[in-house]
């Protein structure tokens, strides 16, 4: 899609939402599918579990979107909102997770390989992946979402704050104390400003 960045694309498809919901949403899905994913997959930390999220979160977006108004649709943060829903049913998931025995790790369901990559870079993806999986498994849920929408997601504080319906300084907070606990666990890990911790 054509435009200046994360808010031409927002902006394109919210106007292609308003224009007709079906192929704006396809246009949303496409746009955001990578980004709820990828979240879904780092706070899950379990392949299986993270496209069930990112399946459903889009599924209930749809539905909400079939009962909001014109207006509605065109005041919306695409990125934020979509990672909103996903994150309140990952902590919905956590609640219930004492009710149901945990799925199989990350590792035992890994990407699916890129035939044109060399063996030995996706022997070590995989395992800087399952590595990362671990680390981000050892945090708080509350400081694992703020660095995973921070560091993975690469949103901005504010819309972190939106996502999880906190001020800006617990996120901060949580970010920080997040990444003092995974550099405890893992001290070659260095503060970043954006990309994965």
């Amino acid at each position: 899609m054509p435009g200046d960045g994360a808010a031409g694309v927002a902006g394109e498809v919210t106007a292609a939402l308003a224009r007709d919901l079906d192929a704006g949403f396809a246009a949303l899905y496409h746009a955001y599918r990578g980004a709820v994913f990828s979240t879904a997959l780092r706070l899950s930390g379990r392949w299986a579990e993270a496209e069930d999220l990112a399946a459903e979160a889009f599924l209930r977006a749809y539905r909400a979107l079939c009962g909001y108004p014109p207006e509605r649709i065109a005041a919306l943060r695409p990125r934020a909102w979509l990672l909103t829903i996903l994150t309140n049913l990952w902590r919905n998931g956590l609640r219930s997770a004492a009710r149901r025995p945990r799925p199989a790790p990350l590792e035992d369901a890994p990407d699916p390989p890129d035939p044109a990559e060399p063996v030995e870079d996706a022997a070590a993806r995989h395992e800087t992946g399952r590595e990362l999986a671990g680390l981000l498994d050892a945090l708080p849920p509350a400081q694992r979402a703020a660095v995973v929408l921070r560091h993975v997601t690469d949103l901005p504080v504010a819309e972190i704050a939106a996502v999880l319906d906190l001020p800006e300084g617990t996120v901060k907070s949580h970010i920080s104390r997040g990444l003092a606990r995974l550099r405890t666990l893992h001290p070659t890990l260095h503060d970043t400003q954006g990309g994965t911790p």
